[in-house]
């Protein structure tokens, strides 16, 4: 969700770019259809059962998302759910057997359900309460209990539980685990970490999107300690609770650009600095053993992984394959790790790394068969200078075997949010548009996370005004490329970026050819009076963001595209979760409606199956091929007499 109409400032584009300008590229490749694109497995999760030899992950290799595992000794997989409608989605083997839990919703809704899978393949919902959400918190250190998380008391914060498994068989209430409340939340707090001894928690509140406070509650004395006392805008967020209890590790943006590792000394309350970098430490956490570190960075949209030792020394492995290493997981004896691999033109896949024996495995092949990976295009980070002369990083995606004067059609690409970040990461949709000879170039406009906090407040309640002009500005970016054709430039998005679609087509209706409306919000004084109630503490801080619905109604009547439907003149593609909890379709409706009033073509598809995203391959099929079919029609290349 994140930006109105002002007069263009004329500047210079700076391009930073690997190529040499005018140099031609290879053959083009031959064009791949949607469902070969997809035929491609999304694999997520790493969970390592009791006895390490199997790792429990998520995949969508039938079409919806389901559970596996995977034998280490053998590299065979097995599925262990098989949902044809619903995703169900792994979180953990159970410690000390082959029990496990995965998580579910209904269509999209967001009510998320943990669900146990017992040894003889039973399923229970062990959170049945149909109007609650919950999320899983982990395992204690002893390996008796679980924590989750549930706002079933109150719909706007969320409580702490811990489930008893200590028992071979469920027992309670409805055959249900036995539950404690470890914490009953009555102030907005969210839980962010528990310490091994389940006396201290960490707890965050928002203030905005820019600024939160962070405190330490202790279970044993109930009092409360406010631990990040502070002027001016400032994040800060638990990471993990130190192997002895003593410190709780946690990063923050404090006095800086970017966030950093700071230790809090849980008896002195003296604070020091543990690791800063020149990017944004993304998180940290701590082996079960306290052996190993793991540091996270958020480096120009690309993910880097640090592992250090006991002594704090770095931990250097050889031979890693090429692409971006992140999910780290290592088992609970430290003797395996697994992760994952994957770049901007090559999905991740699943790999484990001894430490002793430093042997490197890798178990899965998720893209298609029928593509072969030299025909994808790798993304390159590019910045040019908006109409204020901020730097504004993108995204750039040429197709491969342009000819020597030839012009290609092109779409913007935007993220959804506030604050997303378009990163290097494999994307379907991106690569076949790209297959099928669009450029893309997917902007991280002011108001995009990863650049630094002065950059990520850029844009607050300057929505579709300065994050739309940054739109604007980046194609003069595509202009100096010299093989974009500029009559056949559209702009594409989903969330944020969806709304950022719209406000392009009505407040800047002449500079785009085409749009394509992934659920994007239209009407802001609807969609933020319309807040999901779990996302109860964090309304005021999209309000201090975006504007408040009830205070600022005229701003945000402004800058909502639906009042302003008179000045569309181009085509737009409109596709909407019926389900969608944040972008009610309500929403895509009436634009649908105030642009088919206007006279222009307008395609419309909603999923009555799917919420805020589309996790079915089918739908997914329908939505992509949609997409470039849209483009082609409304964007056709001029024919040569």
């Amino acid at each position: 969700m994140k930006k109105l109409n002002q007069l263009l400032l004329l500047l210079s584009v700076m391009v930073f770019i690997g190529c040499t300008p005018g140099e031609e590229s290879e053959m083009k490749p031959p064009e791949y259809t949607i469902e070969q694109f997809l035929q491609t497995e999304s694999i997520s999760g790493s969970s390592f059962n009791h006895d390490e030899s199997k790792i429990l992950f998520s995949s969508n290799k039938t079409g919806i998302i389901n559970t596996y595992e995977l034998e280490l000794a053998t590299g065979n997989i097995t599925a262990l759910t098989n949902s044809e409608d619903e995703y169900a989605r792994a979180i953990s083997y159970f410690p000390e057997d082959d029990r496990l839990l995965f998580t579910s919703d209904q269509g999209g809704n967001e009510i998320n359900h943990i669900y146990l899978r017992d040894l003889d393949g039973v399923i229970m919902d062990l959170t049945p309460d149909s109007t609650a959400k919950a999320s899983f918190g982990g395992w204690s250190y002893d390996n008796k209990s679980f924590f989750y998380t549930s706002n079933a008391r109150n719909p706007q914060y969320f409580d702490l539980h811990e489930v008893d498994i200590s028992s071979s068989e469920p027992g309670g209430e409805e055959g249900l685990y036995v539950t404690a409340t470890l914490y009953e939340n009555n102030d907005g707090y969210d839980v962010s970490e528990i310490s091994r001894d389940k006396r201290y928690l960490a707890l965050t509140k928002s203030v905005t999107t820019s600024n939160n406070e962070m405190y330490l509650f202790d279970r044993e004395t109930g009092a409360t300690i406010h631990l990040s006392e502070h002027e001016g805008d400032a994040t800060f967020e638990p990471q993990y609770f130190s192997h002895d209890g003593k410190s709780l590790i946690y990063t923050t943006d404090l006095d800086n650009e970017f966030t950093y590792l700071m230790m809090y000394d849980l008896e002195s309350g003296e604070k020091e600095l543990v690791e800063q970098a020149d990017w944004d430490i993304w998180y940290s956490y701590l082996s079960k053993n306290g052996n190993y570190r793991v540091v996270a960075t958020n480096e120009d949209a690309r993910t880097v992984i640090k592992l250090y030792d006991k002594e704090n020394n770095l931990v250097e492995i050889a031979n890693l394959p090429d692409g971006d290493v992140t999910s780290l997981n290592i088992s609970n004896s430290e003797e395996i790790m697994s992760f994952y691999v994957s770049s901007s033109k090559s999905p991740r896949n699943l790999y484990t790394y001894n430490f002793k024996t430093a042997e490197i495995k890798r178990y899965t092949n998720a893209l298609s068969e029928e593509i072969n990976e030299n025909d994808l295009v790798e993304g390159q980070v590019v910045r040019f200078n908006s109409f204020d002369g901020m730097e504004i990083p993108a995204i750039l995606y040429k197709p491969k075997g342009l000819q020597p004067g030839e012009k290609a059609p092109a779409t913007l690409w935007i993220h959804g949010g506030p604050g997303g970040q378009t990163r290097l990461n494999y994307s379907a949709v991106i690569q076949y548009l790209v297959n099928h000879g669009y450029v893309v170039l997917a902007v991280n406009n002011r108001g995009s996370s990863g650049y630094g906090k002065t950059f990520y407040k850029a844009d607050d309640l300057k929505h579709g005004n300065e994050d739309l002009r940054d739109c604007v500005e980046s194609k003069k970016l595509l202009a100096e490329l010299g093989y974009v054709d500029m009559n056949r430039v559209a702009i594409t998005g989903g969330s944020y970026g969806g709304y950022m679609v719209m406000a392009a087509l009505t407040f800047q209706p002449e500079e785009f050819a085409a749009g394509v409306n992934i659920f994007g919000v239209t009407n802001w004084l609807r969609t933020l009076k319309s807040i999901p109630p779990w996302w109860g503490s964090f309304r005021e801080a999209l309000y201090a963001e975006l504007g408040n619905p009830f205070e600022d109604s005229l701003s945000l009547y402004n800058k909502s595209p639906l009042f302003f439907t008179d000045n569309i003149t181009k085509p737009v593609l409109v596709l909407q979760g019926a389900n969608d909890p944040r972008v009610l379709q309500v929403e895509s409706d009436e634009i649908v409606e105030g642009a088919r009033a206007k006279g222009v073509p307008v395609e419309y598809i909603v999923f009555d199956d799917e919420g805020h995203g589309f996790t079915k391959k089918k739908n997914q099929v329908v939505a992509w091929e949609a997409i470039v079919k849209f483009l082609d029609t409304y964007m056709p290349a001029e024919t040569v007499e």
